[in-house]
C-alpha cells in the first residue's frame, strides 16, 4: 500500500472542520501508513479541533471579508497574497497527492495554489446553497462532493457526485437503547423527551424561546434534555430540575438522539444531516446570522419534503406554539416526519466520498 499524503484545507467553523476530520479519519482507515496535513485559518477553532483529533495543523493569515468597510477588510489583500505565498511553499514542502478542501475561506489558497501545480482537488459542499469560496474554486477541481440535489446551479454537472455530508460514526450505529439513553440524563422513561439544540457555542434566540415557553412544555408534559451552550449555560442552568436538563454540551450525543421523541435546531449542514440519519420529528429554527442565509435554505429542502418543520425566528412569538402543539398531538403527523426525514439520510457519505478521493490517487504499487 502507497505511502499516500493527504492535505485537507476548511475551517471557520464546525460544519467545515468536524466534515474534514471524519474524511482523514477514513482515509487513515484505509492507507494506515498516509501522511496527513490540515491547513486552516490562523486563530480559527480548527488550529484547537484538529490536534485534538490528531492530526498536524498550519494556519494561514487568512479572513473572510467583511459585510461593512473596516479595517480587517482594508488588510484583506495582504492577507490573500501571505495566504497563497505560504500555501505554495505549504505545497511543494509536503507535496500532498490529493487536496480536499471542505469550505471556508481557509481552503480557497490552499486549493487555489495546489489546483495551478497540478496536485488533484476534491470539493466537499456541506449546504444546499454553496458557499463563496466553493463556488470561486468550482472550475479548478476535479470532483464536488454534494448533499443536496440541484446543485448544478452552482457547479459543473460533471463534476459533481452526491455523497451526503460525514457525520459521527456512532450516529450511524445509532444503538437505539432508549432507558438506558434516559438514565443517562436522569429522566422518567414514563414522560415523552424534547430535546433543544443550539450548537456547541448556543443559540441565543433558542435559548431565550425555551425559556420562556417552559411553563409551556410543562402543561404537554414534556421532560427536556436542553443544551444551551457554553456561552449560555452561566444564565440558563438555574432552569435545571428533575424534568429540564440544562447541558453546556453534549458528551453523549447518541444518548441524546436516543432520549428524544421531539427535537429543535438550528439547521447547519451538518445538524441536517445528522438529523436525518436520527429520523426523529424535527423543527428547525435557522440562525439569520450566516452567510448567504444557508440555515434557512437547508431547512427548506426538508420543508419541501414534507421531512420537517421550520419556524424562522422572526415567527417564533406568532408560529412556534401552534406548529410545535400540532407535533405532540398528532401522531400521525410524527410518523410521516420521521419517515420522509430517514428517506433523506445519506450514512455512507464519509465513505463514498474517500471512494471518489481515492479515483484520483496515483498508482503507488
Amino acid at each position: 500500500m502507497g505511502n499516500y499524503r493527504f492535505i485537507l484545507s476548511g475551517g471557520g467553523t464546525g460544519g467545515h472542520i468536524y466534515p474534514a476530520i471524519a474524511i482523514a479519519d477514513e482515509l487513515r482507515r484505509r492507507y494506515p501508513d498516509a501522511e496527513f496535513l490540515f491547513v486552516g485559518a490562523e486563530g480559527r477553532m480548527e488550529m484547537e479541533k484538529v490536534p485534538q483529533a490528531g492530526y498536524d495543523i498550519e494556519g494561514l493569515w487568512i479572513t473572510g471579508l467583511q459585510r461593512k468597510l473596516t479595517l480587517k477588510n482594508l488588510m484583506f489583500p495582504f492577507k490573500v497574497v501571505s495566504s497563497l505565498l505560504k500555501a505554495g511553499k505549504i505545497a511543494d514542502r509536503f507535496r500532498p497527492d490529493v487536496v480536499i478542501g471542505t469550505g471556508g475561506f481557509a481552503s480557497g489558497p490552499m486549493l487555489r495554489v495546489a489546483s495551478g501545480k497540478g496536485i488533484p482537488c476534491v470539493l466537499q459542499e456541506q449546504n444546499s446553497f454553496a458557499g463563496i469560496t466553493n463556488k470561486l474554486l468550482k472550475n479548478r477541481v476535479a470532483k464536488i462532493c454534494v448533499a443536496y440535489d440541484g446543485m448544478e446551479r452552482f457547479f459543473p454537472a460533471d463534476k459533481i457526485v452526491k455523497t451526503g455530508n460525514p457525520v459521527r460514526s456512532d450516529l450511524v450505529e445509532l444503538n437505539q437503547d432508549v432507558p438506558e439513553a434516559l438514565a443517562f440524563f436522569g429522566l422518567d422513561p414514563g414522560k415523552t423527551t424534547l430535546l433543544v439544540l443550539g450548537g456547541s457555542l448556543g443559540a441565543r434566540r433558542i435559548n431565550q424561546l425555551i425559556a420562556q415557553k417552559l411553563e409551556y412544555f410543562k402543561s404537554l408534559g414534556l421532560q427536556l434534555i436542553w443544551q444551551c451552550g457554553k456561552l449560555y449555560i452561566d444564565e440558563y442552568e438555574k432552569y435545571t430540575s428533575d424534568s429540564v436538563k440544562v447541558l453546556d454540551f453534549m458528551n453523549r450525543m447518541d444518548y441524546a438522539y436516543a432520549a428524544a421523541d421531539f427535537i429543535i435546531s438550528r439547521s447547519g449542514a451538518g445538524a441536517v444531516s445528522e438529523l436525518s440519519i436520527v429520523g426523529k420529528p424535527v423543527v428547525f429554527i435557522p440562525s439569520p446570522n450566516v452567510a448567504e442565509d444557508h440555515q434557512t435554505k437547508n431547512a427548506q429542502s426538508l420543508v419541501d419534503e414534507g421531512a420537517a418543520l421550520m419556524v424562522r425566528e422572526s415567527e417564533l412569538e406568532a408560529r412556534f406554539e401552534p406548529v410545535f402543539s400540532r407535533l405532540v398531538e398528532d401522531g400521525a403527523y410524527r410518523k410521516s416526519l420521521s419517515a420522509n426525514i430517514k428517506k433523506m439520510a445519506l450514512p455512507n457519505a464519509t465513505k463514498h466520498i474517500v471512494d471518489e478521493i481515492e479515483k484520483l490517487l496515483p498508482s503507488k504499487q
